[in-house]
């Protein structure tokens, strides 16, 4: 399968992802941190993003969003609100359509399990040169409350092309 290495070289009324998958990240306002992960395996092994995962047959987004944070770091997400999606084609013919959540209060203590090593960041000073590329571009804006829509376009690990709509929190 051919796939084009530009946005607009993509159909994107008729795409569709292989799968649908959600990230929640969880912020500690009083704090100024925000709770990101190091992934340990899958999709961006190494890399340090947020909790989030597929999506189950019969799941809404926002529940699963819930049960990945849940699973991956043993906290309950509280106060959860949608801000918005990312639909990502890789070059390799796979793509993901990403449901973007935040919550702003949780229940628990974050702990290592299987899949992750939670740690809380400070928002002001994100790691994003062990983050995935197109993060830099969106991630500022959801931790200040702002919405998402977005299509990027990678070949492996590199960003190859985007096009973001950012919209301000009301």
């Amino acid at each position: 399968m051919s796939v084009a290495a530009r946005v607009d070289g993509i159909d994107w009324a008729s795409w569709t992802a292989v799968d649908a998958a959600t990230l929640l990240f969880v912020v500690d306002e009083p704090n100024s941190a925000v709770l990101l992960i190091r992934k340990k395996r899958g999709l961006g092994k190494g890399k340090i993003t947020a909790p989030g995962g597929r999506i189950e047959p019969g799941e809404t987004p926002l529940e699963g969003a819930i049960r990945e944070v849940a699973e991956e770091v043993c906290v309950t997400a509280l106060s959860v609100t949608d801000h918005g999606v990312l639909r990502f084609q890789f070059l390799d013919g796979y793509s993901l359509h990403v449901h973007v959540f935040r919550a702003d209060t949780h229940v628990g203590e974050p702990q290592e399990t299987e899949e992750a090593v939670p740690m809380w960041l400070p928002t002001h000073a994100l790691p994003f040169d062990e983050m995935w590329a197109d993060d830099r571009l969106w991630l500022p804006h959801v931790l200040a409350r702002g919405r998402i829509d977005g299509r990027f376009v990678f070949d492996g690990d590199s960003l190859l092309d985007h096009d973001l709509c950012l919209i301000p929190a009301e």
